[in-house]
């Protein structure tokens, strides 16, 4: 069947799909012939920083990744897993929700906590925790305050509604966030070892699903739009912004970890970022297969929906299922029981090429493993160099620091600060009871106690970071961070285990935004040796930062998660 030529691209074309004049280049090389504009589009979305990891991968491999209890090491899978003893396994991650949630703070911050979460039950673990980190801008600000209610009510009502108890977090206010805020989610899931599911498609001729929700035009190029900076006109980029509905999710949670118990299931990913595009490639990629897909068979929420539209399209609650053939009658029928879209919209096939239609007409053919991470997506290894504040910092001497003689006055100002002050306004909005796990809402703690059902055992959790540490040395920052969220969980009667972080910077094409985000894994990296807890994996998300009179203000944040 021949190609549809659509549209015929150009540099231009892939400029404005945020694609770099080389990268274009390299795409033709790929494909040996001129892409078409589905085509270019899925380069873009799987090309982008968001999905690609292009200038990061090469300092995330220097993190350490050996432990005692590591079971799936970073990339591995969605979500990094351990082992906790009598055949159970943890599984944790953390994500940003960054420019979503600057642009529609309610949804922004509800669809973080739902992707999140499906990373973690797409594995075959049920949820059991959540925690949260975020920053804002100054709080006497009516913009500020806007974002903090959307942000604060979306992760509170997606968290209530899918039953899930939200256990721990951090807020913290600064001037520098006044533009990017950063909303980060993370989940935390249990399943016992040799149960879990890979993201992962093989065995020609085994069909593939898509299930959940309806596919629509929400969060279309999301993954670009998170790979670029906010700009004046980033209100207009409204579509890309996802719509979440807890409920949906709460009934793919209990449907996709009922099909898993039935042994008929290959290989199952979270349609979340770059949406069919991203699933289909990755796990063909990782399987060494490829896909033959109807996009036409998808079921669709809007009318006359275009096939790059549904390719692309970041609607949530949906899964990319792979299926043993002969096997189709028992995940239908789950399905059908949980009211579910359950549709086949297309087969795993020999070799690795994934071809997606309407109807007769074939609208793309592209290599699998050329999209993704590790295969022919392109990694860069940024120039950096110190920050010019750096030296300003090093020169600083405390001993010019005048002595304080209004001591009450200075306490007033430290008691009612709002990075001080109580957060329960922000936590008494989450439930953190629902399930009646959490061991720690009425006995405060360093850290977060989780009980592990049916056992004696629990989990502590913690998320942490001190930006303005980071900031100043991001290397001893960094470092510090790590040595917090230790002392946290050890005050709390746990043993430091394994780390999760969420990277949040800049530009990553400013050299000394990228020599920040470079120290701050070297920082990472000395403390979790010292501490013995492996990365098991995380988040990078670039283009942080806003502008004011002195010009481009760099804005970045670092979390840790640790059980």
């Amino acid at each position: 069947m021949s190609l549809a030529t659509e549209e015929l691209t150009t540099v231009e074309t892939a400029k404005k799909l945020g694609l770099l004049p080389d990268e274009f280049a390299k795409i033709k090389e790929i494909l040996g012939r001129l892409p078409n504009f589905t085509e270019l589009s899925i380069f873009s979305v799987m090309w982008s920083e968001h999905c690609s990891y292009k200038n990061s991968i090469t300092w995330l491999k220097t993190l350490p990744k050996e432990g005692p209890h590591m079971l799936a090491k970073a990339g591995e899978e969605n979500a990094g897993l351990v082992a906790i003893g009598d055949g159970l396994a943890c599984a944790f991650k953390i994500e940003s929700h960054n420019h979503p949630s600057a642009i529609e703070p309610y949804q922004g911050a509800a669809t973080g906590v739902g992707g999140i979460n499906r990373d973690i039950f797409t594995m075959g673990a049920r949820p059991i925790a959540q925690l949260n980190s975020l920053r804002f801008g100054n709080p006497n600000l009516a913009k500020t305050q806007w974002l903090m209610r959307g942000v604060v009510k979306g992760i509170g009502d997606y968290g209530n509604a899918f039953g899930v108890p939200t256990v721990g977090g951090e807020v913290f206010f600064d001037d520098s966030f006044n533009v990017n805020i950063l909303v980060n989610a993370m989940s935390v899931g249990i399943v016992k070892e040799g149960e879990t599911v890979s993201a992962i498609s093989y065995g020609a001729g085994n069909p593939v699903y898509i299930v959940g929700s309806s596919t629509g035009k929400d969060g279309i190029h999301g993954a670009t739009f998170a790979s670029g900076d906010l700009h004046d006109d980033s209100h207009e980029d409204l579509p890309s912004v996802q719509v979440g509905d807890p409920f949906m999710e709460k009934l793919l949670l209990e449907a996709t970890l009922e099909i898993i118990k039935t042994g008929a299931v290959v290989g199952m990913q979270d349609m979340g970022a770059a949406g069919i595009i991203c699933s289909t490639s990755e796990m063909s990629a990782k399987g060494k297969h490829g896909m033959n897909i109807w996009l036409d068979k998808v079921p669709t929420r809007q009318a006359n929906m275009k096939g790059w539209e549904i390719l692309l399209s970041e609607s949530q609650e949906r899964m990319l299922v792979v299926v043993k053939k002969g096997e189709e009658a028992a995940v239908e029928k789950i399905f059908e029981k949980w009211d579910l879209n359950c549709t086949q919209i297309g087969e795993v096939i020999e070799g690795e090429r994934l071809q997606f239609f309407m109807g007769d007409e074939k609208l793309a053919d592209v290599p699998a493993d050329a999209l993704v991470l590790g295969g022919g997506a392109p990694i860069y290894e940024r120039e950096y160099t110190e920050p010019t504040y750096i030296k300003k910092n090093k020169a600083f001497d405390i001993n010019s620091v005048k002595d304080v003689s209004d001591m009450p006055a200075v306490m007033m100002h430290l008691a009612t600060h709002p990075n001080i002050a109580s957060k329960r306004w922000v936590y008494t909005q989450y439930d953190s009871m629902v399930g009646t796990i959490n061991m720690t809402t009425n006995r405060p703690s360093d850290a977060a106690l989780i009980d592990v059902r049916g056992t004696k055992k629990g989990l502590a959790l913690t998320v942490d970071c001190n930006s303005r540490y980071v900031y100043s040395d991001p290397e001893q920052g960094c470092a510090i961070a790590v040595a917090e969220a230790a002392r946290n969980i050890v005050c709390s009667g746990g043993i430091p285990s394994a780390v999760t972080n969420c990277l949040n910077f800049g530009n990553p094409y400013n050299p000394e935004v990228y020599w920040q985000f470079v120290h701050a894994i070297k920082g990472m990296s000395k403390a979790c040796l010292r501490f013995e807890t492996p990365v098991t994996g995380g988040n990078v998300s670039f283009y942080n930062q806003s502008k004011n009179e002195q010009g481009e203000v760099p804005v970045f944040l670092l979390l840790l998660l640790e059980w």
